[in-house]
């Protein structure tokens, strides 16, 4: 079992639910916000920029206001309860947004694995989230409660949600993408990975929610199910539903696959890694005799440079911040049981006592 804090999140309304949050994790929160204030700095003075981070995230909460506001009072509580200034916890949930407006010359995080069910088995999704080494205590395990849905998942200090189940057994991964048209003037898309996971109550709304989701910087959500799963790609010019292979399976990293969208492609060219870590993956699950549970297909995901790709990722021992990746967790989804099992560190690690399990508690 991991030592990784769990956090136990409940409340009546969106208010108070976030003032829990805050309250809970007002330590964390303040670790975190010094870090992302230095890497925001760090990126944008790389690229020549000087963005506005507080007009930035204030920009993006008047995008969340009008097409979710519950989600500005859950984040307005987080503030109170944190004692921190809202314009911080706008900023910790627009993270990718403000990151894209200072030009960050590298997101070439996350490698995520589905296999859909069939007669005899149900479907199964794994990931690896890599992030920045100096972020490494940034993140904590969650259940959250007094919504539509009660979810489980892993998110990052102050930030509402990321990857995870609900006790609809919708569960979603996350991947970042990179358009040219990537700003920071639409709704986070953490934000939109949370209102899936405390609203969705079935694979169709999780696809329609997230396909109508105004969002001004681009990310893959993959929704599961027990039976169905599929990617949705989303870009500020649009949103494309990428659906498994003929034998079930999604292969996920970090650049666009709807040609349409991949036309505005910005990281994926920037990091050719993306496409050999597409292709290595693809290879494996071809190889595979068959549909994998979910802790023995997060195994196909402990792949290094010596293999062809750097799948599971470790940050050098010298380094700058903004230049040390490391696979800061390993997490699988059931959704059929409504549960995400989370490791502490890259797939290469895990082994039958490493993992957490974490149940979607009812609404």
């Amino acid at each position: 079992m991991t030592g990784r804090t769990v956090l136990r999140i409940g409340g009546d309304s969106p208010r108070r639910r976030g003032e829990d949050r805050g309250r809970q994790g007002r330590e964390g929160i303040a670790r975190a916000w010094k870090v992302y204030e230095e890497l925001f700095a760090t990126v944008a003075a790389g690229s020549g920029r000087t963005p506005d981070v507080p007009a930035l995230a204030l920009r993006t909460v008047d995008a969340t206001r009008a097409w979710a506001p519950e989600l500005v009072e859950e984040m307005e509580g987080v503030a109170e309860g944190a004692g921190m200034p809202f314009r911080t916890i706008a900023a910790l949930n627009a993270r990718t947004e403000i990151l894209a407006e200072a030009g960050a010359p590298r997101a070439g995080e996350c490698s995520t694995l589905v296999r859909t069910g069939d007669t005899r088995t149900t479907t199964a999704g794994g990931q690896c989230w890599d992030w920045h080494e100096e972020l490494a205590d940034a993140w904590h395990l969650q259940t959250v409660t007094g919504d539509t849905r009660g979810f489980a998942g892993i998110t990052e200090h102050g930030i509402l949600g990321k990857i995870g189940v609900n006790d609809a057994g919708v569960g979603v991964l996350f991947n970042i993408l990179g358009h040219a048209g990537d700003a920071a003037t639409g709704v986070p898309v953490h934000l939109v990975a949370r209102q899936v996971l405390g609203a969705a109550g079935s694979f169709a709304e999780a696809v329609a929610l997230l396909t109508a989701a105004p969002v001004s910087a681009s990310t893959v959500i993959t929704v599961v199910t027990a039976d169905r799963a599929a990617s949705v790609e989303l870009a500020p010019g649009g949103s494309a539903v990428v659906t498994p292979d003929d034998r079930g399976w999604l292969v996920r990293t970090n650049h666009f696959l709807d040609p349409d969208l991949a036309a505005g492609e910005l990281r994926g060219r920037r990091e050719p890694e993306t496409y050999d870590r597409h292709r290595l993956l693809t290879a494996r699950v071809r190889e595979h005799p068959g549909p994998p549970g979910p802790d023995a297909l997060v195994g196909l995901l402990a792949a290094h440079r010596d293999d062809g790709a750097e799948v599971c990722c470790h940050a050098p021992a010298e380094g700058a911040l903004g230049g040390r990746w490391a696979t800061l967790a390993t997490v699988a989804v059931d959704p059929a049981e409504r549960r995400l099992l989370v490791h502490d560190g890259g797939p290469c690690t895990a082994g039958p006592s490493t993992w957490t399990r974490l149940t979607a508690p009812a609404g």
